[in-house]
This record gives structure tokens, sequence and C-alpha cells, in this order.
């Protein structure tokens, strides 16, 4: 077998490659004509985990007390072979279109677009979902949390919004558009097509128990105006994506849980797995390290590692705890009004565990997210926090990958690879008038099945037919297959025999018993000397490469992903992110200057970060100050990072939250009526930002050199008279709530100045390629 470079497409970026819309959304035929669903016709639930691991429930062999999941395993099916994509916006898309992740358009979470058909980071006009599907076979449809299906620069209040819930397939809509938030303070909530302004969250507030109560209150509002008209209910957590965190009572059930550490964790979770069946008693647990992502053996960590890293974990089971609290909520009110028999009811996980937390977890996840060439000596990816606000609105904190590891149990490496650890997760299905369990069947599925086939699945079992045509274009074909039969019967053979996967240059492909499977180097060549082979019926946890035995399985398998690869849309391949690093220049409006007005509703993230991304900038405030006056000028972060101007006691104060580091700098204001303050941060070397900040008739003040909010930071938007969402500055928050200011704003203007000469951003000329094309 040649093990030398092969023609795969190269992973540089060379010119934008044109993609021309045939068709606009604005122009678009109506909605198909709804018929009324069969009376009989189930309710369907999905409800999906981000980032949870496969051993994490008590179904699968974990210790966290879900028993509202035990009780769907009890009652319905289990599966043991469950694939999906390797990270998140793949899988959803996935999961809804039943379409390949690349054919989707989602070869990558739901960011920028550079123009190749694996990276619209859109659902095409002839692709419809299944909330499309059961809304047109006469169901009411609704969803609650992480859409993350929209890229960053169409969410914005202002964007085209053919991309979002409500424009594909769903009655209502309530949650987070954006890939994760903080469960305490969301950054940004979104009812319907418009963000909800909320100055001040309820006492208490947490997402999970939120998105609970707006899914109970859609499901009552509908039963109190059509008795008989079922539903299908998309219940996307953001949990347990990072930042992890809990509610303080959540947390304290697994106090001491976890202080023999993550060794021990495993191994106690694998020897369950081995007890209930879901492996061979024969299966091997991995032992070996993998190379760049070792685990610490826990006897070799000091105790105040211990105390820490132990803490992390107690947030995480909190949080997955509560989600199954949330979960038996929504049960026990279908048991009520007396719907659960004939609810279809799933769980799964749209990746495996993540090991973003690195190798001793952060208290400051915004600064260990980021992935930018040139940080500084200096940079801190863990600024410390008390143990107590770990979990709390206080701290943005992930869990090291030893207990990522824990949570893939039996499976190697992470979220983002594609061998076992990154794609195969639980997956749960109940529907007890539909799907009864025979005597004698346990209700484990180890039959192979992909994130495809499960929206095909619900269409099929409710009696829906997937459209044939969206906005009068003839739909796409589905790759996804109905597993139904699986279902119905453990002896039944797999609906799907054959799978690809691909994420950053990481490649795999499934045939029957057999699986080839990358770890890629990132910046080394693609080849087929890459390949391990694994026979993952006799060894699910891929421990044993076979390459060397049977190079000619190997070759037949590359040819066969290579194949699928060029069908899917997968090329090019880009394993450092740099075709990210293009941008259109029809996003260049959301660097324009901008002036926002007292009670504009917070900026919307992305359209924020453009203001001031790896770039110098200004901010004027225009106010009127009176003695006694205080409160927010102007918000731009939260507790992960950001910036905040304020009066307080005569003095305007700027507050540097440098993620979770913070600084203050105040100047007496000397003068009173209308005023203006003016910050300016000029962008150093090193990413770092020199501040300035000046008042009339007073002398300036200066900050820094302070590191710059890059990457996913500032993650809450700019606000405008008050600071919204989870505070940039605890103190100030404490003290005033979320502070609007009590005299009379006028208005705060951003002025973007030049980008840093580290800034990888490249703008292409959409309009003069386009007009390339066509020549």
């Amino acid at each position: 077998m040649d093990t030398g470079a092969i023609p795969y497409p190269s992973r540089g970026y060379e010119g934008f490659k044109g993609r021309i819309e045939e068709v606009s959304s604005a122009s678009v035929p109506a909605w198909p004509a709804k018929r009324r669903a069969p009376q009989d016709a189930p309710n369907v639930v999905v409800v999906l985990l981000d980032d949870l691991g496969y051993s994490d429930i008590s179904p699968y062999g974990g210790e966290i007390d879900t028993p509202n999941l035990a009780a769907l395993a009890e009652g319905g099916y289990r599966f043991t072979n469950y694939h999906s994509a390797p990270v998140c916006s793949p899988a959803r898309a996935a999961l809804l279109t039943g379409l390949n992740p690349h054919r989707a358009g989602f070869s990558s979470v739901a960011h920028a677009d550079p123009g190749y058909p694996g990276y619209t980071l859109e659902i095409a006009d002839d692709v419809p979902t299944i909330a499309e599907s059961f809304r047109a076979g006469g169901y009411a449809t609704f969803m609650v949390g992480k859409w993350h299906l929209t890229k960053e620069s169409k969410m914005h209040d202002g964007a085209d919004k053919a991309s979002w819930p409500l424009q594909r397939g769903f009655d209502r809509y309530y949650g987070c558009m954006d890939g994760f938030t903080t469960l305490h303070h969301p950054h940004r909530l979104v009812q319907d097509n418009a963000p909800l302004v909320i100055d001040d969250f309820p006492e208490g507030y947490f997402l999970t128990d939120d998105l609970t109560d707006q899914a109970l209150r859609m499901i009552k509002g509908l039963r109190a105006n059509d008795p008989d008209k079922p539903f299908f209910l998309y219940f996307a957590h953001q949990a347990v994506h990072g930042p992890i965190q809990a509610k303080s009572g959540d947390i304290g059930k697994y106090r001491g849980l976890y202080d023999a550490g993550w060794d021990h964790v495993r191994d106690e979770r694998f020897r369950r797995q081995i007890r209930d069946g879901l492996f061979p008693a024969d299966t091997v647990l991995p032992a070996e390290q993998e190379p760049g992502l070792e685990v610490a053996a826990w006897d070799s960590l000091s105790t105040e590692q211990k105390q820490l890293f132990a803490r992390y974990m107690e947030v995480y089971a909190g949080s997955v705890d509560n989600v199954d609290q949330n979960l038996g909520r929504l049960l026990d009110h279908l048991k009520e009004i007396g719907e659960y028999e004939n609810t279809l009811v799933v769980f799964a996980s749209d990746n495996g565990g993540t090991a973003e937390g690195g190798a001793e977890g952060t208290r400051s996840y915004f600064s260990q997210f980021v992935h930018l060439a040139g940080l500084p000596a200096d940079w801190d990816r863990d600024v410390p926090r008390e143990l107590e606000l770990i979990g709390g609105p206080r701290a943005f904190a992930h869990y090291p990958r030893g207990w990522a590891r824990a949570s893939n149990t039996p499976f190697r490496l992470y979220k983002g690879h594609t061998f076992a650890g990154g794609i195969r997760v639980p997956l749960l299905v109940s529907w007890p008038a539909g799907l009864p369990r025979g005597q004698g069947d346990g209700g484990l599925r180890s039959q192979y099945a992909y994130v495809t086939d499960l929206g095909q699945t619900l269409l099929g079992l409710a009696g829906v037919e997937h459209l044939a045509e969206r906005h009068g274009l003839r739909a796409k074909e589905v790759d996804g297959v109905s597993f139904e039969a699986v279902l119905r019967d453990p002896a039944a053979p797999a609906a799907r025999h054959e799978q690809y996967t691909e994420f950053i240059g990481h490649r795999g492909y499934f045939c029957n018993q057999w699986k080839i499977v990358t770890e890629h180097r990132f910046g080394e060549p693609y080849s087929d000397g890459e390949w391990e082979l694994y026979n993952i019926e006799a060894d699910p946890a891929e421990t044993v490469d076979l390459a060397a035995v049977h190079p000619e399985k190997v070759a037949e398998l590359a040819e066969k992903w290579r194949a699928a690869a060029w069908n899917n849309t997968v090329f090019p391949l880009s394993d450092d992110g740099s075709i990210f690093r293009t941008r259109p220049s029809t996003e260049l409006v959301l660097s324009d200057p901008v002036t926002l007005y007292p009670d504009t509703p917070t900026l919307e993230r992305y359209r924020s970060s453009k203001l001031i991304h790896l770039r110098s900038f200004e901010i004027a405030a225009d106010f009127e100050y009176r003695d006694g006056d205080g409160g927010v000028l102007v918000a731009h972060g939260d507790q992960g990072g950001g910036y905040v101007l304020f009066v307080q006691d005569g003095q305007l104060c700027l507050s540097y939250n440098e993620y979770g580091r913070v600084h203050r700098v105040c100047s007496p204001i000397r003068g009173r009526g209308r005023l203006q303050a003016r910050l300016a941060a000029e962008a150093l070397p090193d990413i770092k930002w020199a501040v300035r900040l000046e008042l009339p008739d007073s002398e300036a003040v200066h900050l820094g050199p302070v590191l710059q909010l890059v990457g996913m930071s500032p993650f809450t938007g700019i606000s405008s008279g008050v600071d919204r969402g989870s505070p940039v500055d605890w103190e100030l928050y404490e003290r005033a709530g979320s502070a609007r200011y009590t005299g009379t704003l006028h208005h705060v203007r951003y002025t973007p100045g030049p980008k840093a000469g580290y800034n990888p951003e490249l703008i292409v000329e959409i309009e003069r390629e386009v007009e390339r094309i066509y020549e």
C-alpha cells in the first residue's frame, strides 16, 4: 500500500470560491399546506445535550443521579452503538435535516462561511428540516435552547432571519442561538424572532430551569387551545457545554463524591458497563496515554490540585443532575395530562465529552478558549478563583481532560476527534404506547446507527412524510435511514452499514465491523499512512490497531472514505482554522461606527466584537451629570471578560475585567451638565491595549497595558446605560444590580480604529469575485 502523500485537496485557501444563492428567502412561495395529523399521532420530544460523555448518565454506567433517564431506559431502548458528529453544529444540522454534516453545509461549528459548499454554515433553501416536515404534517412545533445553526454575521437584530428557528419550521422558539452561554445570566435570550431585553435576572435564576418552564408553557398553551394536536418539541440544552455551571444545591449533592479521582471513577464506570452488558466481557479499557493529550495519574497530584479538580466534576455532575430533574418535570406534566404513554421521547448527546479545559481545567474559560497565534508569555489560561465560586455566576470554568476521559469511558479521545470518544454517544428512545418492549427484550440495541438516521426514524414512527420540496424547490435527497426495525426487533440487522466522518482533518470511515480512523497531526500532509484500523465489534474501545495486519482493508476503506468525501463536499480539508480567517466584504458594515441610544437592546455578541476585535477603538459617551447621579454609561462583556464605564460617587470609573482579573481606574467629574467621556484603546504589540479615559476639565487616567479581549470574549454584547446579562464588575453588581444610569444619557458612540498587524482577518470583495465568476 502506498503510504506517501495522496491527492487530498490542500488545507490552504487560494481565493474566494464564490457561491451564488439561486433563491432569495424573501421571494420564495408560502409554506406547503398543512394537514391535520392522525388522531393517534404521538407527541415527539427530542432532548439533546451538548458535550455529554458516553458514560456520564446512569444508564451508561455513570454515578450521576439521573433517575428519569434511567426510567426511560428501563421502559424503552438503550443504543450502545449510536454515533454522532465530532462537534455540535454538524451534529444538530444532521439530526434536523437527515443530511450528512458537510452536505448540510456544516463541516464545522456555525461561525464564518469561507465560500465552500461544505462550509456554508446555513441550512440551504432546498433542505427541509424535520420541524418543517412535522409542521406540514399537522404538528405544532416548539423549540427551546441552543440553536447554533446560524452563522455569526446573521445573528444580529438587523440580519436576514431566514436561518433562524421560526423560519426553519418552528412555531415557537425560546433560547440562546449561540453555541453556549452562562447558565446563571444568559448573554442573549431570543423569543421567537426577537431578543429579550432583561436588565436583571431574578434571584436564583438558572437557564435549564427556565427552558423547561418555557417548554411547559408552550405545551400548556397548545392544550388550552387545541386538545388533540400533537406537538414536536426539540429541547436542545445549553448544558453541559462550557462554561460548566450548576446550582449550589445540586453541586452540594456531589460534595466529596469525586475525591477518589478520575482513575477510580473511570474504572467504576467501566465495571458497571460490563456488568450491564453494554460491551462484551472481554472488552479492554484503553490504558495508553494519548500523545499530546496526556492525563496525569490522580495519585500524582497535589492535595490542592485534587481539591480543585474534584470541585470541577462536582459542578459538572450537578449540571447533569439538574437536566435530569427538569426532564422529570416535563415528563410528569405529560403524565398529569394523560399524554405520556403516547409521547415518543428521545435523549442523546451531540458529541462526546470535551478536553477543551486542558490538563488542569480552567476558571477563566474565555482565556483558555483562545486559539490565536502569537499569544504573549503572560497569557493566563486559568485566572484563579476561590474554590466555592466555581460553578456559580462569578466563575466561567471547565473541567480538566482527566474528567473528560472518564466521561467518555471506555473510549479514546474527545469531542472534535473521530475516535469513539468524540462521536459515540448515548441514545435513549421511549414510546410506551407505540414501542412497548417485548417479553425478554432488555431494551439494549447494539446495532450501528448514525445521527442522520434519528430524525428520519422519528418522522417514520410518527407517520409524517419528509417534505419532497421546500419553497418551490425540490428537496435534496436525505442520507438518513430509519432504524425503526431495530427498535421493534432486537435481532433486526442494522439499517446502516457504512459512514464517513471528518473534522479539521481528523477522519474516519465505518464499514460493518471495521473502522479506519486518523488522529491527524496538524500541519502534516494528509496521507493514507495516517490511517489506523480497528475491528469495533471485537474491540469497541479501539485499542488494537490492525492496519499492519490488514493493509488491504485499510486501502479499501481509505478509498471508500475518499469517494464519500467527494460526494459529501468534505473538501478542502483545513486543519489549522486558516480557512475561517477569510471574511466576505458584506461583513464590513458590522465594523462601521455605531451610535447606541438609551434602551437600545443589547448589541448582539458578534456585532459588538467587530467594533473592537484585534484593533484600536474609541468610545464617546454623551451624558448629563448632576450631583448624586450614578450608574453605567456603557458595558461590554461579563464575568468572563469585559469592560464597563460607570459613574459612582462623583467619579467616572472604568472596570476592565481581564478574563477574571479586574482592574479599576477612576477620574473625578469636575464639570456639571452635559459632558462627554472618551475612552480610547490603542492596540499594542503582544495582543494588548493601552487604555486612556478622559473627561473635560479633568486629567486623563490610563490603564494598561492589559490583555486584549479576543476569541469569544467579550461574550455579552454592548449595553448602553445599563449592564445587562452577566455583570462585568461583580462589586458594582452587588451594590446596584444592572446599575442603570440615573441621570440623562444621550448616546454612546463606538468608532473602530485601525486593525492590529496581528489581526489575521482577510476580507474578500464579494461583488468583485461574483463579477469574475460570471466573466
